[in-house]
């Protein structure tokens, strides 16, 4: 059973455009381990993949780039330029904040 208020809490999850949109960004496959990956500052590809290649997970180039992509448009980072072709992604306070959110939600599971 839903407490009181809780039902009006998940409708503007669901319904507010902002809200509505991160929440289906972190459906999609990788975008946590993105918003990890920029958490420890490894929003450089080169960091990114070995980070993943250490510890026997897989990302590709194209999810890598496609999630920043998103998660920049969210406001949850900002991309800098490395080269005209290269870019390196910073989570922005907001990205900082979710970031600690999903490893306090981790966190409680494990308890």
């Amino acid at each position: 059973m839903v407490k009181s208020g809780e039902e009006e809490k998940i409708k503007r999850i669901l319904t507010d455009p902002k809200l509505s949109a991160i929440k289906a960004m972190l459906e999609k496959d990788h975008a946590i381990d993105c918003i990890f990956l920029l958490h420890m500052n490894r929003g450089k590809w080169k960091e990114a993949k070995e980070f993943m290649r250490s510890n026997q997970l897989t990302l590709s180039d194209g999810t890598f780039r496609a999630r920043m992509i998103e998660i920049t448009q969210l406001g949850l980072a900002e991309a800098k330029r490395i080269d005209p072709l290269k870019k390196y992604y910073v989570a922005t306070p907001l990205g900082e904040k979710i970031a600690k959110l999903l490893l306090d939600f981790f966190e409680r599971l494990e308890s």
